[in-house]
């Protein structure tokens, strides 16, 4: 049988800091395969966002479904506890997720970085691992790099190596937090063009991004966030060319001038 629920779900979600309101209020659904990008100023709510997806951060309010299962709690005797930490590890184990900076592991080598989770979390065979990790360097281009140590590598090819290490756990969804925007300007291309071949082969993505064009042209839907909360979302047409809504397209035009 099809599936037929949305692989993310995200209702009524707050999350605030001390007496600052980050999000106020979010509901978001994300189809199986679907390509959504977080688009918005500085300060709007995106990386909270896909922080409280995670579970990086715990909402204040609200619920955020995975596959139909509530992330972060469990309903028992119709009053919400919290997931222990076992099973919030094994829900978040499902979500890859690539950050700003690159997070890797200075003392291990490429291919030790991409074969961690699935040998220690996972508890797949080092064989096996290193298989997978092989082919999956080799999707990133960055096989021949499979000995190096992080600080041999460029900016943009240890985020390859990143979303590699991500991939690595097989996640049914992957979550991207400006996974461009550490990186030298000539080095983007590189990450983007891995980012553009996952969406092809049908990823499910949420991306937080200032790539706007990359955004148009790789989303199914955008949504356009300010001051934590939803503004606009819809085609990347509607978004970027057809917007009637005034505070998208004041920010639209501000980054086209920019």
């Amino acid at each position: 049988m099809a599936v037929t629920h949305p692989l993310v779900r995200i209702e009524g979600l707050h999350k605030s800091f001390g007496s600052l309101a980050v999000l106020k209020g979010i509901d978001l659904t994300v189809q199986q395969g679907q390509k959504i990008s977080l688009i918005g100023p500085s300060g709007s709510g995106k990386t909270t966002l896909l922080r409280c997806i995670n579970f990086l951060e715990e909402p204040t309010q609200g619920s955020i479904y995975l596959d139909d299962r509530l992330l972060g709690q469990r309903e028992v005797h119709g009053r919400r506890v919290p997931m222990s930490d076992a099973e919030l590890a094994r829900m978040r184990a499902e979500m890859g997720m690539v950050f700003q900076r690159f997070n890797l592991f200075p003392h291990l080598s490429v291919l030790e970085n991409v074969i961690l989770g699935p040998t220690r979390v996972q508890r797949r065979t080092r064989a096996e691992a290193i298989e997978q990790a092989e082919d999956l360097l080799n999707k990133v281009g960055m096989f021949p790099k499979r000995d190096a140590y992080p600080e041999q590598l460029s900016g943009g090819q240890q985020q390859r190596i990143a979303i590699a290490r991500a991939l690595a756990m097989r996640p049914k969804l992957m979550l991207f937090d400006e996974a461009t925007s550490a990186l030298d300007p000539e080095l983007v291309g590189e990450v983007l063009q891995v980012m553009r071949r996952l969406a092809e082969e049908g990823m499910t993505m949420i991306i937080v991004t200032h790539e706007m064009r990359f955004a148009e042209s790789v989303s199914d839907q955008v949504v356009f966030m300010a001051d934590g909360n939803i503004v606009e979302q819809g085609p990347p047409r509607q978004i970027f060319r057809e917007s009637t809504v005034e505070r998208t397209r004041s920010f639209i035009r501000a980054v086209q001038e920019h």
